[in-house]
C-alpha cells in the first residue's frame, strides 16, 4: 500500500510537471490526457473558441492552471478567462470550464470535481466525451443535464457550438 507524498504549495507553483497535475490539498493528483480522441476533440475546440475569441471576449485557453482554493489548483482542458487575466495561475472562476473525458475517467471523480469547480463560481462547465460522441452542461442552477440537441450551449457568452465540429469521426 503506497502513500501520498505531500508536496507544499509553494513547490507544485514552481515546478513544470510533464504532463502537468493537479494539487488537492497538498497531493498531486495525475489527470488523463494524451490518447487520440481526447487530444483531437481538444484541439479543434480551442480552435473554434480561439477563432471566436472577439465575439465572445474572452482567451481561449489550454489546460491552465485555476486556483479554486488555498490547497485547490485544478487544470480543465479548455477554458474561457478574462482578456486582462495573465496570471500565471487563473485565481477567478473562468466563463467557461470545459473538461474532455478519457476513457479512464469515472463519474463519480468528475462529480466531485464538478462541484469543486461550480462552488468556486464557474457559471458554466461543458463535458465532452469523444468516446461515448456525448456532451452534459453543467450549471449551478440546473446542476448536470445532458446535450440531447447536439448544441453546447453558454448563456453568459452567447455560444452555441454544434457538437459534430469538434467530435473526432468514429
Amino acid at each position: 500500500m503506497s502513500t501520498a507524498v505531500h508536496v507544499p504549495l509553494a513547490e507544485y507553483m514552481d515546478t513544470a510537471y510533464e504532463p502537468d497535475c493537479e494539487y488537492v490539498d497538498g497531493v498531486l493528483e495525475e489527470r488523463h490526457v494524451g490518447k487520440n480522441k481526447h487530444s483531437r476533440t481538444q484541439t479543434l475546440l480551442i480552435a473554434w473558441l480561439a477563432a471566436r475569441e472577439k465575439l465572445h471576449g474572452r482567451k481561449a485557453m489550454t489546460e491552465q492552471r485555476v486556483q479554486l482554493a488555498a490547497s485547490r489548483v485544478r487544470i480543465p482542458d479548455v477554458c474561457l478567462i478574462d482578456p486582462d487575466d495573465d496570471d500565471e495561475v487563473t485565481q477567478k472562476p473562468p466563463d467557461l470550464w470545459i473538461e474532455i473525458l478519457s476513457p479512464e475517467d469515472r463519474w463519480s471523480r468528475l462529480q466531485s470535481r464538478l462541484d469543486e469547480v461550480l462552488r468556486f463560481g464557474a457559471p458554466t462547465v461543458w463535458i465532452i466525451d469523444p468516446y461515448a460522441r456525448e456532451a452534459w452542461t453543467a450549471t449551478p442552477s440546473a446542476g448536470v443535464r445532458p446535450v440531447e440537441d447536439g448544441i453546447l450551449r453558454c448563456a453568459l457568452l452567447n455560444l452555441q457550438l454544434r457538437l459534430h465540429e469538434i467530435l473526432p469521426g468514429p
